[in-house]
């Protein structure tokens, strides 16, 4: 894998100086929304509430992330003046409401938002979280892999990395129904491989998967059984890849995490593990934001020292070859990617 300057660029302003990626997610839509909504005793969570909290998060945490993930509707409106020029930022490109088909379910970008929108804009990634199950209908699992092909396409083109979220989830005859943005209880395993498997070759154009656990975080016990899945799928992931928190607990996710590093990730990208706790105390804002500077930043602080002890540098990552990953002026990427710069 080469990198153009746009790609090293990116990948570089998400992690650390050491190529270790600890970033927060603040995109989170639903698992927002749903308990402000229920409190309020309303259909809809009020935007200002759900966008308050978001910015809460950037305020209070930001400056110990190499990197924040922030959605368009709430985040970004309400908290891009307060996020830092020194973090790397991500922005999440898919809209969190999907289309249940009953043969699996179908994902799609966001209304009036693209690639080339979060590029002038100036995000240093694009995130997108594809809904997969590799035995889901035939006419569902082709429409996925399009449209992550469409996406990855679309990223070479702006010259923008590509960050990769892949999550199982119930068909229809599955006993474990849920529509929630949470790891699936009763997990197969296959399946999670066999996702991280197809997405991984060249012509889907991820540079970075966000990966889920193979097995239910509570069975990450640090076993050499679970050892061997996560190792398993750092070798079908071929590139860097970093650890989602599903919903996970604080002590799951730690573990997880362990094994994870153990099979070369490259760091996390993770959300509720950090402050699920904190936001349980709504509408208490000011309790809210006591519990992210105190119990919600020290947990962050204890998996970042995790990540800078066992993480894998993404910068030396073997398919970038023996050198690393740096940027080649003389290869035919830059030249295809560049070549009409004397038409702006």
């Amino acid at each position: 894998m080469h990198l153009t300057p746009g790609k090293l660029r990116g990948l570089r302003r998400m992690s650390d100086a050491h190529g270790v990626f600890k970033m927060i997610a603040v995109d989170q839509r639903p698992p927002i929304k749903g308990p402000i909504a229920r409190h309020l005793g309303v259909e809809e969570a009020p935007w200002d509430q759900v966008a308050r909290f978001k910015r809460l998060l950037v305020e209070t945490l930001e400056a110990r992330s190499t990197a924040m993930l922030l959605d368009p509707h709430y985040a970004i409106p309400h908290s891009f003046d307060v996020l830092s020029p020194a973090r790397g930022m991500v922005v999440t490109l898919e809209d969190s409401l999907f289309e249940e088909t009953g043969r699996g379910r179908l994902s799609a970008s966001i209304d009036n938002w693209s690639v080339g929108k979060i590029k002038r804009m100036g995000g240093d990634a694009v995130k997108v979280l594809a809904w997969y199950r590799p035995d889901a209908g035939s006419d569902v699992v082709s429409l996925q892999r399009d449209y992550v092909r469409r996406i990855g396409d679309a990223c070479a083109h702006f010259d923008i990395p590509f960050l990769l979220e892949l999550l199982v989830y119930p068909l229809a005859a599955d006993p474990h129904q849920t529509g929630a943005y949470a790891e699936l209880k009763g997990k197969q395993c296959e399946l999670v491989l066999a996702s991280v498997e197809e997405f991984a070759k060249p012509d889907y154009g991820v540079d970075v998967f966000k990966l889920e656990s193979p097995v239910n975080a509570s069975d990450a016990d640090g076993s050499a059984t679970v050892q061997n899945l996560f190792d398993e799928m750092g070798h079908l992931a071929g590139r860097p890849w970093v650890m989602l928190s599903a919903g996970a607990g604080k002590a799951e996710f730690k573990a997880v995490l362990k094994h994870a590093f153990a099979a070369g990730a490259s760091g996390f990208l993770a959300g509720r593990a950090i402050w699920l706790d904190a936001f349980s105390a709504y509408p208490d804002w000011v309790q809210i934001r006591d519990r992210l500077r105190g119990e919600a930043a020290a947990y962050f602080q204890d998996i970042c020292a995790l990540a800078d002890e066992h993480a894998a540098s993404w910068i030396a990552h073997p398919c970038y070859g023996a050198h690393g990953a740096r940027f080649r002026p003389a290869d035919s990427s830059f030249r295809h990617v560049y070549r009409d710069l004397g038409d702006i």
